[in-house]
């Protein structure tokens, strides 16, 4: 499955979840970059980030026949890493994601904001 249609998979699924503040960063014209695209969202608290998380890498494994490369920070949900290989899946509580600021760090990509649902 095209990494497109991996990235919809894992957007409709942090929607389902209520994760607030996506965007995309499509990386893959920077050769030095370790994904093609990163998605970035935040949910309120570690457990929303967790459900999060859950419901990415279960949506993704049931509609893509995929599972994730690795899975990192599911245990304190302040900063999850799901990594696909092509898509890196960043879900971060608000004072985390401000902190590390992906999005100013990736700033050479192409960066697209999904508007909230709510």
């Amino acid at each position: 499955m095209k990494t497109k249609n991996i990235t919809q998979i894992i957007i409709d699924a942090i929607q389902d979840k209520k994760g607030t503040k996506i965007c995309n960063i499509n990386l893959s014209k920077i050769p030095t970059a370790p994904a093609f695209d990163f998605v970035i969202c935040q949910g309120k608290t570690p457990a929303q980030t967790t459900a999060i998380a859950d419901n990415v890498i279960e949506q993704v494994r049931i509609k893509a026949d995929r599972k994730p490369d690795t899975v990192n920070g599911i245990r304190n949900g302040q900063w999850i890493i799901v990594d696909y290989g092509d898509v890196m899946v960043h879900v971060f509580t608000p004072d985390f994601r401000e902190f590390y600021n992906l999005e100013d760090l990736w700033i050479d990509g192409e960066i697209t904001n999904i508007p909230d649902l709510d």
